[in-house]
Order: C-alpha cells, then sequence, then structure tokens
C-alpha cells in the first residue's frame, strides 16, 4: 500500500531555509549554491502530485497554468517575504521592493540548455527541480567559465527533486546543459529589477504561451 503523503498546515515551511543560510555561496566563476533537498523531502510526493500539466516545451508563467493547492502554497512560500530577506542577505544585496516572477518548465526539447546568461533585468535566479533520479547525460545544467564550452564547467546539478540552484545575474554567469529531450520540470525564480521589467516579461512568456496551446503537442520531433 502506498504511503500517503503528509498534510500540511498553513504554518509548514516548504523549504530548508537553515540549510539554505548556513552554506556559503561559491564565488568562481561567479556567485552561485546548489543546495540538495532545499524542498523537505516529507513534502515532495504532495508538491510533484500538484505540479501542473505541461506537455509542450518552454517557459510557462507559473499564474497562467492549473497548479494544484499544495503546489500553490509553495510558490507562495517562494514568493514570501522570508524567502526574500534569505536571498538578500545571502547575495548582500537589497531586495526590498523588488518583483518576484516564477515561471515553470515541464518538458525539455533539443535546443534547450544551449550557453546562455539570465537578460540584465533579473537580479537573482533561483531554480528548483522536480525529477526523479536523474540518470541521462544531457539535462545536467553546468556552471561555465565561458559562453562557448560546455565542458568547461566548475559544477554540474542533477535536476533531481528539491535540489536548487540559485546565482546572481552577472553578465559572465555562463550555464547551460547537454540536450535533452522529454520530461524536465522545473520552478523557476527570479527577483527582477523592477515592476515595468515584470510586466514586460510576463506580457512576453504571455504571448509565448498562447502560441503554444495552438501548436501541436509536443513531442520528440519539435524543435
Amino acid at each position: 500500500m502506498q504511503t500517503p503523503a503528509p498534510q500540511t498546515t498553513p504554518g509548514d515551511s516548504f523549504l530548508d531555509l537553515d540549510s539554505f543560510r548556513s552554506r556559503p555561496l561559491e564565488r568562481t566563476p561567479f556567485d552561485h549554491m546548489i543546495l540538495p533537498q532545499f524542498l523537505r523531502p516529507e513534502f515532495v510526493p504532495a508538491v510533484s502530485a500538484d505540479f501542473p500539466k505541461i506537455t509542450k516545451g518552454g517557459s510557462f508563467p507559473a499564474p497562467s497554468l492549473n497548479c494544484g493547492p499544495t503546489f500553490t502554497r509553495l510558490l507562495e512560500e517562494l514568493q514570501s517575504p522570508a524567502v526574500t530577506a534569505a536571498f538578500a542577505e545571502k547575495f548582500d544585496m537589497d531586495l526590498t521592493g523588488r518583483p518576484t516572477m516564477v515561471t515553470l518548465r515541464g518538458m525539455s526539447r533539443e535546443k534547450d540548455g544551449r550557453i546562455h546568461t539570465d537578460s540584465r533585468s533579473k537580479l537573482i535566479t533561483a531554480l528548483i527541480y522536480l525529477n526523479s533520479d536523474w540518470d541521462a547525460d544531457g539535462g545536467r545544467l553546468r556552471i561555465l567559465r565561458s559562453p562557448d564550452d560546455i565542458e568547461d564547467y566548475v559544477a554540474e546539478v542533477p535536476p533531481q527533486t528539491g535540489t536548487l540552484l540559485t546565482f546572481r545575474c552577472t553578465e559572465n554567469a555562463y550555464h547551460g546543459h547537454k540536450p535533452f529531450v522529454g520530461q524536465r520540470r522545473s520552478i523557476q525564480l527570479n527577483w527582477l529589477v523592477d515592476d515595468a521589467t515584470l510586466k514586460r516579461e510576463l506580457s512576453r512568456h504571455g504571448m509565448s504561451a498562447f502560441f503554444k496551446k495552438l501548436s501541436r503537442p509536443f513531442s520528440s520531433q519539435n524543435s
């Protein structure tokens, strides 16, 4: 008989902020941190069960998707003052008044994972992965030293459930992964420079999501 997921109450914390606070940033080649089990293991079954159904590649704003109640509560905690304060302290950055944006991914395409840096409109990126044991060579995000060599990396992050990767968005914050086609679920939380950026990003993602709904279902042939 399957063990039922634990019942949660409004006072429960999904996140291990104590471990987050105690782990130092890695400074090379840019400020970043990798933290397994940032999402507490006892909440993984309920959160995973409530992850929205995403059958296409690309990034979707969380409000545009049908998220279950436990997953919705996790997203609320991620955007709470307590979490913002913890990240502000970790990165020694004033995040007062900085808006947050959450986007979700459910499927990876052949073209995904190319080396890039996040836009200048983003201050901090936090990625939380929601996949079971990851055996594939592709899909493991790499912290890179340069913009043109996927093998020149200082760390590699299997996208396993509960793992956090967070980094300061700078001009040299290169990252990417080898190609992987199939289910690869993640939450991306960003602190942005201002509300105008938030509106622009949500508009851009919203239009993308609209056209994806009109396209054919995800398959290994999608580009």
